[in-house]
């Protein structure tokens, strides 16, 4: 049986989605966890957590906590599970009237700056690089930064707006980045998987994406870059309407 069907995430409401955020991003700790852990974790109440089981088709907690365990199992060093049901749910959820709202709001801002930054290092620096790229062939000359000791030397009197990306919104050198740009005047737009990241704490405007961390051998990241590509995609097109306009 498959433990978060597509059509049973559907039907989640708000807060029981956070608690299948939690879930995904962290499969290997939440069978451990009492539920009172999770509600802490995922920022809702137990009342909630208890309803996130029965639509996912389990009697309580304890009856989840035993599916996830068996599902789950010890993880397999060669192995990654397909994400295909995950991007169904992100899309589903990037479709939403006010994610698309968020999408507009985060174009403003960037159709106005004078000057904008793509932050990111590791993986999410290449995309970095190519948000950059896409963003100005669509008419808004953008510049990457993916390098973490890269002096931030620009003024107070330039509108500014920086896009930091970080699949985990924890990257120690994408906050510090953010937080230089920030005391400097920039609007942060979040491009992360949590909501209660670090990085969506600092941003201005976050949009999340909710995709699982993984990890492997030597601490590689094997996590989807695909909401991230698709969420820069979407408001560099929003950008250039607006610069059309």
């Amino acid at each position: 049986m498959e433990l978060f069907p597509l059509q049973q995430v559907r039907e989640l409401n708000e807060l029981e989605m956070l608690v299948y955020q939690y879930t995904v991003e962290h499969p290997n700790t939440v069978p451990y966890m009492r539920i009172r852990e999770l509600a802490a974790e995922a920022h809702v109440s137990t009342t909630t957590v208890l309803h996130f089981c029965k639509k996912m088709g389990c009697d309580g907690y304890a009856a989840f906590k035993a599916r996830l365990k068996e599902q789950v199992g010890t993880p397999r060093a060669d192995h990654i599970p397909d994400a295909l049901t995950e991007m169904q749910v992100f899309f589903e959820q990037a479709a939403a009237p006010d994610y698309q709202d968020k999408l507009d709001e985060a174009a403003a801002l960037i159709a106005k700056a004078e000057r904008v930054f793509m932050v990111g290092i590791g993986n999410s620096g290449s995309i970095a690089d190519y948000g950059a790229r896409y963003f100005s062939n669509m008419g808004k000359f953008t510049l990457s930064l993916t390098d973490p000791f890269y002096p931030v030397t620009v003024t107070h009197n330039l509108t500014m707006a920086a896009i930091l990306l970080s699949v985990s919104g924890e990257t120690e050198q994408v906050v510090k980045l953010g937080r230089e740009l920030k005391e400097r005047g920039a609007g942060l737009i979040a491009i992360t998987s949590p909501e209660h990241s670090s990085l969506a704490k600092m941003a201005d405007l976050t949009l999340p994406y909710h995709t699982t961390v993984r990890r492997g051998g030597d601490n590689y990241d094997f996590s989807s870059q695909i909401p991230a590509l698709y969420l820069l995609e979407a408001l560099s097109r929003r950008v250039y309407n607006r610069l059309q306009e």
